[in-house]
């Protein structure tokens, strides 16, 4: 199974990282860009389609090692879960969400019917079998099942799309769950297929992200951001399906608590500030992110703190199924005594570089005046 964990991985990235400039060619034909805003950090025009290299990369991968494990007996698509109806559902739902989120990256749709595009592909999932069941052993009755699972898929669909406000943000956050989900797959007795897939998407994320990391060349877009989160929510449902440890059932949402508490925070946020619900679907600068450069943090600085948070709450779920909670809270306790002490130093350092750049910068304008006398 490792091998095909590696093709999988290798696959997706050289996929995702040999298609990634064809996407910068096609945004600036179709006129996908981001332009420069008030409420954006980028300061210069950006192509926003780099999602579609990403999607490439797992779709190449996923499809290869689901037709070659097959043929060669290590995964059933017709056995009592029926994963061959399953697999072309999530297909179908990746079609019509990105179809619709690639025509917001060029003409702007309203947030309606980007809401809209979400729910139906998340109808799609339900419908073609990728459900929320049962929980720690209890059957769930279907208008339940149904609730949930369309609601899962939606808020982690626009909890990652939220939190794409920086380069490599959303992709490196995506990646890092992928990875925790991952491990908590291959331990937990989870289906073979959900771990060929969560290791295809972490390897097309990571073919991408030299192009979308700090000072990014490429954005990876609404179509990236709402695959990615789509994909992540759906392959949490395949990955949890077969077990009844409540642990694991609650492991991708603790995995993915960042983006979540993001969201949550982000709705309320706007209710309050907007006083009405039509104010949830209005843009703020409010995110986690753009606090944290407000505090004086430089965007890079922003990302990998976000990172490290990311990361230290998914090696806190890791450790809570595996060794208990005692373990995974001392874990929490020292990374966020760490956090403290390093978030010091990187504001001092901070100052000390502004003083340094206004200093060299009188010094120019010196010698400037001086060379015009």
């Amino acid at each position: 199974m490792w091998g095909d964990i590696a093709i999988a991985f290798l696959l997706a990235c050289l996929t995702s990282f040999v298609v990634t400039p064809y996407t910068i060619k096609l945004a600036k034909k179709v006129g996908a860009i981001d332009m420069p805003e008030d409420r954006r950090v980028n300061k210069k025009p950006m192509p926003r389609i780099g999602g579609i290299a990403v999607i490439s990369g797992f779709i190449v991968s996923a499809v290869y090692l689901v037709i070659t494990m097959s043929l060669e007996g290590k995964i059933d698509l017709n056995d009592t879960e029926n994963y061959k109806v399953k697999l072309i559902g999530f297909l179908l739902g990746i079609i019509v969400l990105g179809i619709f989120a690639l025509l917001d990256d060029i003409k702007t749709l309203k947030p309606i019917q980007k809401l809209l595009a979400q729910i139906v592909s998340a109808i799609i999932i339900f419908a073609f079998g990728i459900r929320i069941e049962d929980i720690s052993g209890l059957i769930l009755p279907e208008p339940v099942s149904f609730i949930l699972t369309v609601g899962w898929i939606v808020g982690i669909t626009n909890a990652i799309n939220l939190i794409d406000g920086l380069d490599g943000l959303s992709s490196g956050i995506t990646l890092i769950s992928c990875i925790f989900l991952l491990l908590i797959f291959a331990t937990n007795d989870s289906p073979v297929i959900s771990i060929v897939l969560i290791t295809a998407l972490a390897g097309a994320i990571l073919g991408f992200l030299p192009y979308n990391a700090n000072p990014a060349k490429t954005f990876i877009g609404d179509v990236g951001a709402q695959f990615l989160g789509y994909s992540l929510s759906v392959i949490a449902i395949l990955g949890v399906a077969k077990t009844v440890t409540a642990l694991v059932l609650v492991a991708p949402i603790l995995i993915l608590g960042l983006p979540i508490f993001d969201t949550i925070f982000a709705i309320i946020r706007r209710i309050i500030k907007g006083k009405s619900l039509k104010a949830v679907f209005k843009a703020d600068r409010g995110h986690l992110h753009h606090r944290i450069m407000k505090k004086g943090y430089t965007q890079k600085q922003a990302v990998y703190i976000l990172y490290c948070i990311s990361a230290t709450i998914g090696l806190f779920t890791v450790i809570l199924i595996n060794d208990g909670i005692w373990k995974a809270l001392s874990l929490i306790l020292i990374t966020a005594v760490m956090l403290g002490v390093g978030s010091k130093q990187i504001k001092k350092y901070n100052k000390e570089m502004l003083e340094e750049n206004k200093r060299k910068e009188m010094l120019l304008q010196e010698t400037n005046k001086e060379d015009k006398k």
